[in-house]
């Protein structure tokens, strides 16, 4: 009924011109003095939106602490840097009880964004699909108290059910409005609402577990919804938002836009009161959210989520956790979830990785009606609390660009006595094994936003003498960008160091040894923030950013 179906072509052209072709390295370009001479200078952005706003984005509009890990490849072309995200595994997973299932196949998805300045704002397009309707087969991959959305005309229960093939197709545009605080807009026909944390597939918390939460239908579900539109304004620190959307759940038919009124509504706040950590309080009025079965009436959803994610980093190690609280109210009837999760993963190699999961479910959507007989006419009214917990450990190696790993999960599930008939057991145990690809990490410090190559640098000062500041110069020949994943500069001692995108951050070297990056003068040029020791340098450079370049370069 909400179905409008698009071609094959379409489909091909946004894979091809949203996906960023050029994420291999390129040949080195112009000098900012060249530059000058064949073209005017590119905008330089203004001085409320530089590196530190694109590490804090998650997933939609949601963000990160900004102390957070980039895995990514880019490339600039232009003036548009290209940016390319992906995670891919190929796995087989076992669920047993008499609900258990065996299933081999590929969970997976793949970003491409293209960002620029445009005016005195800050525009972003992104494409984001999925192969999942080829890659898992039938209602979706075993996944026992997992719940929502309907296949064959009936409730999927005890599986997830697999992405649809556009997951996102948006554009964002953003703009100072007064003194540090900004506007933004973001919007398309595939996005994702002001409404939940960051979503599960986003997560550092969750990036190499491969499995979804069973508690994804009351924090994130709405992270693939055909047609949304979001305004927000934000500061250093905080972000206040709200959003129109179509709030219904897609159809089984996984390749297709499923399109429909904006009728449901948001709102969301969002806190990072430290580098570490991002708070968020969010709730929604989802307009026939949910498919009845047969000739039942679509259902309203009213959903409202805390969350909590905490992110730690140094120079070897990356630990990411989140916990929250989901409700969903429904036909008069509430059901409540809590959620945490956390991963350890030491030298972008060894992953460790964990969740436990409490949240309540009624007979209807476990489809355990039949074996319920102390509830006759309360098909939502009749909650059963469920547990599940699981973990799991992954091993990455270089390949190229990417890292390749294999990774093993386990999990138990627990339900109460009641539903015992219909599990077979009050405990069932799953595994699964698996193997992933994703872009290598881009990490900053957590110690005053410095980068890992920073602290590299840094430590080579130690050795070299306090007076050498000589990487931080501004130098007037643009390098050609470095792919995610090439160290940035050879450690000074045999310990391993994160990979990291190279040069995103040019320091005075005036001031280099005493800088405080966070407070410091700043403006964004050609992919790079330059920091500055005083205003007035910050001013100038703005005013002829290549007489800049070249004076200070010589």
């Amino acid at each position: 009924m909400y179905a409008i179906r698009i071609r094959w072509r379409l489909v091909g052209a946004l894979l091809i011109g949203m996906w960023p072709a050029t994420v291999s390295a390129q040949a080195p370009q112009a000098s900012a003095e060249q530059h000058d001479h064949a073209a005017p200078s590119p905008p330089v952005e203004d001085e409320g939106h530089d590196r530190s706003v694109v590490m804090r984005e998650g997933s939609g509009t949601s963000w990160l602490p900004d102390s957070s890990p980039m895995y990514m490849l880019h490339a600039q072309q232009g003036p548009w840097m290209l940016m390319g995200h992906e995670n891919a595994f190929v796995q087989f997973v076992h669920t047993s009880g008499r609900r258990g299932a065996d299933q081999t196949g590929s969970i997976n998805w793949i970003m491409g964004i293209a960002d620029r300045n445009v005016a005195n704002g800050h525009l972003q397009l992104r494409g984001m699909f999925s192969l999942e309707p080829w890659t898992v087969r039938g209602c979706g991959y075993p996944d026992l108290l997992a719940s929502g959305e309907q296949c064959g005309g009936g409730t999927i229960h005890d599986r997830q059910h697999p992405h649809d093939l556009p997951m996102e197709v948006s554009a964002e545009y953003d703009a100072p409005l007064a003194g540090t605080t900004r506007w933004q807009i973001y919007g398309g026909p595939a996005a994702e609402p002001a409404l939940g944390p960051v979503a599960f597939p986003h997560r550092v918390s969750a990036l190499p577990n491969p499995i979804a939460p069973i508690t994804h239908h009351w924090f994130d579900s709405t992270h693939v919804s055909f047609g949304v539109l979001t305004g927000s304004l934000y500061g250093k620190h905080w972000k206040v938002e709200t959003s129109a959307f179509n709030g219904r759940e897609p159809d089984e038919n996984r390749k297709d836009f499923d399109f429909g009124a904006l009728d449901s509504v948001s709102g969301r706040i969002w806190f990072l009161p430290t580098a570490n950590l991002a708070l968020q309080v969010s709730a929604g009025r989802l307009k026939e959210a949910e498919a009845g079965e047969g000739v039942e009436p679509r259902r309203d959803v009213n959903r409202t989520t805390a969350t909590a994610t905490y992110h730690r980093m140094h120079e070897q190690a990356v630990w990411a956790s989140t916990i929250g609280w989901g409700r969903n109210s429904e036909l008069g009837h509430g059901t409540d979830a809590l959620l945490a999760e956390t991963n350890v993963t030491l030298a972008d190699r060894d992953s460790w990785f964990g969740r436990f999961e409490l949240v309540g479910k009624t007979a209807h959507d476990l489809d355990a009606v039949p074996a319920v007989q102390t509830c006759t006419h309360c098909i939502d009214l009749d909650t059963f609390t469920v547990a599940k917990v699981q973990g799991g450990y992954a091993r990455y190696v270089n390949a190229g660009g990417l890292k390749s790993g294999l990774g093993v999960e386990l999990s138990a599930v627990i339900v109460p006595e009641a539903l015992r008939s219909v599990y077979g057991s009050r405990a069932n145990m799953g595994f699964g094994v698996f193997i992933t690809f994703r872009p290598a990490a881009a990490a900053p410090d957590a110690h005053a936003g410095h980068t890992v190559a920073d602290a590299d640098a840094h430590a080579g000062h130690a050795e070299g003498g306090a007076g050498d500041h000589s990487e931080h110069l501004p130098q007037p020949a643009a390098a050609a960008p470095v792919r995610a994943g090439r160290p940035a500069a050879e450690a000074p001692s045999a310990e391993p160091r994160l990979p990291v995108v190279a040069a995103e951050r040019v320091i005075d070297p005036a001031c280099a040894a005493t800088i405080d990056v966070l407070n410091a003068p700043r403006a964004t040029y050609q992919g790079k923030v330059y920091y500055f020791c005083s205003a007035a340098d910050r001013d100038a450079f703005v005013n002829d950013p290549a007489a800049y370049l070249a004076k200070r370069g010589k």
